[in-house]
């Protein structure tokens, strides 16, 4: 088959580069055309020596336009309310577009505004755009042109907590998440927390009770809560969630622990039994009863681990997820979802196992 011709903007962050490596190897896309404000004129090569021999682009600066007339798929790796443009202008010619940032994500505009601190420009396409988690909205992403690609805390929070909340088993604000990150889900500019004396032996909690991913954590769980009988609506307070996340001195990878409270109690192996019944046919799900989630079983893999545990003493539910920032929950999962919508093996391009040690 002719290979799609793929663009990837924001290609000089650490998810972009990502991207570029991932698209690189996979053997339906053709990258044509790689973007990048700051290094726009550099070769990708010069930039990360990583890709020499494998990608021979030059970056280019970012031209909306031409992303939709030179690409038939575009990623954007933009930051937060970069995206909201070029989204629109690949959305006017059906430029099949999956965007990495949070700008199509929430589908109530005034709740993008309250998170982000800016209106939306574009909220119109906000009913078209579908959240990219596979294992929830495969269906929905195969028929779509525009994706709004999960974040990456989100992401493990929601799977690890998905198949209890399809269920309605947990009692509202009973769901404590903790979760720690590489220093790479920061981002790649420069500021004095991610410098090597700041975060090197060193754990820090940041943005308590407020970060921006705890809307999108909110908004999904919400979505899987069972409607009751002639009601199109759920009560949004059973899907409140305190979230805390955490930075630690590793590249990449994230640690979840999400506790809850169970509105009947269940044998630890009704619930285990619950997770892989609602998992059995996602290939990028491994539960494991013995080997507990660790970030070092899945770096450069687009897996998560997830493990489902109980403190039957304390009467709380602990389940655990482990993935890539930059692949499950980046790059790798943006992927996945562009292979559904053109109509391709979810896998394809993404079934490399995890570097290890």
């Amino acid at each position: 088959m002719r290979k799609i011709r793929i663009a990837i903007a924001g290609a000089s962050g650490y998810a972009g580069a990502e991207l570029v490596r991932l698209a690189a190897l996979h053997p339906y896309f053709e990258v044509v055309m790689v973007t990048s404000e700051k290094s726009a004129g550099t070769p990708v090569a010069t930039v990360f020596p990583s890709l020499a021999g494998t990608v021979a682009l030059t970056f280019q600066s970012l031209a909306p336009e031409a992303l939709a007339q030179q690409a038939d798929a575009v990623f954007l790796a933009l930051p937060h309310t970069a995206s909201m443009a070029p989204v629109a202008a690949c959305a006017e010619t059906g430029t099949f577009v999956v965007d990495l940032s949070a700008d199509y994500r929430l589908k109530d505009p005034a709740a993008y505004e309250r998170w982000y601190q800016t209106a939306h420009t574009h909220p119109q396409l906000l009913k078209s755009a579908v959240y990219g988690l596979p294992e929830l909205h495969r269906e929905a992403i195969a028929k779509a042109k525009l994706v709004a690609s999960p974040g990456c805390y989100p992401t493990a929070a929601i799977l690890q907590l998905a198949p209890l909340f399809a269920q309605d088993l947990v009692q509202p604000h009973t769901v404590v998440i903790d979760a720690k990150s590489g220093i790479s889900g920061a981002g790649r500019s420069p500021a004095l927390p991610y410098h090597f004396p700041e975060a090197h032996e060193s754990l820090e909690p940041y943005k308590i009770g407020q970060h921006r991913h705890i809307p999108e954590i909110e908004q999904e769980l919400q979505a899987l809560l069972p409607r009751q009988a002639g009601s199109t609506k759920v009560d949004p307070d059973s899907s409140t969630v305190t979230f805390t996340p955490h930075l630690v001195p590793m590249n990449r990878g994230i640690l979840s622990t999400a506790y809850c409270r169970l509105k009947k109690p269940l044998p630890l192996a009704d619930v285990r039994a619950l997770y892989h019944t609602f998992y059995k046919n996602d290939r990028f799900i491994r539960l494991s009863d013995d080997i507990v989630p660790n970030p070092r079983y899945i770096k450069g893999s687009n897996y998560c681990d997830i493990g489902v545990y109980a403190d039957q003493r304390a009467g709380w539910l602990v389940t655990v997820a482990a993935l890539d920032n930059l692949v499950k929950g980046a790059a790798g999962q943006a992927i996945q979802a562009m292979n559904l919508m053109l109509g391709l093996p979810e896998e394809t391009g993404l079934t490399a196992p995890a570097a290890y040690p």
